[in-house]
């Protein structure tokens, strides 16, 4: 699956979120690369490694991202690096469809206070926009 897809998907506001979290570069990454980059650019034959032992991978040190459960209508706030949080909230508008909003902050606790106030502002203009298609003519 391409990383676009896989981000929208699990909910990343960007494709590089995504591969922060779940794409590493190993040793044996590298060396397959050089050998294509040789193949492709440098119309080199491809390396026949003689004798060589079978190359032991070495242990990863990935961990998997650990979701946070949040109520309901509370957004959700994810590290992104060292110094940035984001806050994401995605309500139902009126006309049915999800509409993701998200805020940024250099600390966690900005970043709920921020995303406290953000929800407050969403939810006051869905609320608006469903009095004005209350007050709408219907047509027909």
């Amino acid at each position: 699956m391409d990383v676009k897809t896989l981000s929208t998907i699990i909910g990343h506001v960007s494709s590089s979120t995504t591969l922060n979290i779940y794409a590493h570069v190993t040793d044996e990454k590298r060396r397959t690369a050089a050998v294509k980059i040789d193949q492709g650019i440098g119309k080199a034959n491809p390396e026949i490694e003689t004798g060589a032992a079978p190359r032991k991978l070495a242990p990863s040190t990935f961990q998997a991202h650990k979701g946070q459960r949040r109520k309901a209508g509370t957004g959700c706030v994810t590290q992104i690096n060292e110094k940035l949080w984001e806050g994401r909230y995605s309500p139902i508008w009126p006309d049915g469809k999800r509409r993701a909003r998200n805020i940024y902050a250099h600390s966690e606790e900005e970043c709920e206070k921020l995303l406290a106030e953000m929800i407050a502002e969403t939810k006051a203009e869905i609320a608006a926009e469903k009095e004005r298609l209350k007050a709408e003519p219907k047509a027909g």
